[in-house]
């Protein structure tokens, strides 16, 4: 399946949530942007933004549930907290209106609890080395230092919660890094 099969499922279902989760460095920003630009959404929300430091990603997991998908999907409006890293404090709440069209990406985005709020959910699976030097090119000596530990907390909460297998679909991005294929889980 490509991207705009995808989107023909998306809009003949209604679908308002999409979910894409993978590793660092994956490629889940870039499947969102084009996604985006085929499926113009209401919002991008990216985990980026909300984790609260370098040993945050359990709290953006629980965050993202309990204040943006649940109540969307209660029909309520959602919001999510910025992190500021460079202050190292918690920024301004950003509000997302129910029923918009909405991607949701980054680490930690696929879980069970994650997929019951959503209408779709994908995992994005990339080799680790290609993983590792694409994010340390993105964020250098901003993220070396914390590469190890970062890994930690992603090996848990893909332990505890199995993303892998909440996923409607596996995204593999083409040898080129110009298209992705999406395989039915």
């Amino acid at each position: 399946m490509t991207p705009d099969d995808l989107v023909g499922c998306l809009t003949a279902a209604d679908a308002t949530t999409v979910l894409i989760d993978g590793r660092s460095g994956a490629g889940k920003s870039t499947l969102a942007d084009d996604l985006l630009r085929r499926w113009p959404a209401s919002s991008v929300v990216r985990l980026d933004d909300i984790y609260p430091g370098w040993d945050g990603l359990a709290w953006a997991v629980e965050h993202v549930r309990t204040e943006l998908l649940r109540p969307r999907a209660d029909g309520r409006p959602g919001r999510w907290r910025q992190w500021n890293w460079t202050t190292g404090t918690a920024g301004p709440w950003h509000r997302v209106e129910p029923g918009g069209r909405l991607i949701v990406e980054g680490v930690g985005t696929l879980s069970r609890a994650h997929r019951a709020l959503a209408d779709l959910g994908i995992w994005v699976e990339t080799p680790n080395d290609v993983r590792r030097l694409r994010a340390l090119q993105r964020d250098g000596d901003t993220y070396r230092p914390h590469w190890a530990r970062w890994a930690a907390q992603e090996e848990r909460l893909i332990a505890a919660t199995d993303p892998r297998s909440t996923a409607d679909y596996t995204a593999v991005e083409s040898a080129n890094g110009q298209s992705w294929t999406l395989h039915p889980r």
